[in-house]
């Protein structure tokens, strides 16, 4: 891709995210084209439609989330990563809820990009866990898709005044049993 085609698209995701982050889900493409300081055809250009352009907006922030376990591990021990990598999952959902209206477009549609985030996911949890298992700091029998199932409930509450802090805080007990023995490896 160009140098100028890559701006642009850049440019229409960071606009749209913003957009959709600011409660203005339903805004129409010729809007979101206007404040990134493009024309319509290179919005459809980059983004054959809205749902592809509200697609690409949600694979970017998951792509940006699941790049997070490496820079951790290199500048934490493996369960503190762990424990902060849990918290960006919390603030990603809160993410979700302020794109929920958009991402509506694309859940009608037979797009995998759900499925394809919660593996991503589970893969970033599954490196942090086994780094946490290697240092001895964290559990062994826990897998990182039961671990996003689990944050997956925390999350979903429903977003009413304060529900991020009380994720938090329903996360740090969580994360307090990923750094317990679990009682079967005991026996052993």
């Amino acid at each position: 891709m160009r140098a100028d085609a890559r701006r642009n698209r850049e440019a229409l995701l960071t606009t749209a995210r913003e957009m959709f982050l600011g409660g203005e889900a339903d805004t129409g493409v010729e809007e979101i084209a206007r404040r990134a300081g493009v024309s319509v055809g290179t919005l459809y250009r980059h983004f054959a439609t809205r749902e592809a352009l509200v697609e690409a907006v949600y694979r970017q922030e998951v792509d940006d989330l699941c790049a997070a376990p490496a820079n951790l591990l290199g500048q934490h021990p493996p369960d503190e990563a762990l424990r902060r990598f849990l918290l960006l999952l919390v603030d990603h959902a809160a993410i979700g809820k302020g794109m929920a209206e958009a991402l509506e477009s694309i859940m009608i549609t037979d797009s995998p990009v759900f499925d394809d985030a919660r593996t991503k996911m589970a893969q970033s949890l599954d490196q942090l866990l086994a780094a946490g298992v290697a240092a001895a700091t964290i559990r062994d029998d826990v897998t990182g898709r039961t671990l996003l199932r689990a944050m997956g409930g925390i999350c979903e509450m429903r977003p009413i005044g304060g529900w991020q802090e009380e994720a938090r805080q329903i996360t740090a007990i969580l994360f307090d049993g990923l750094r317990h023995v679990a009682p079967t490896a005991r026996a052993s």
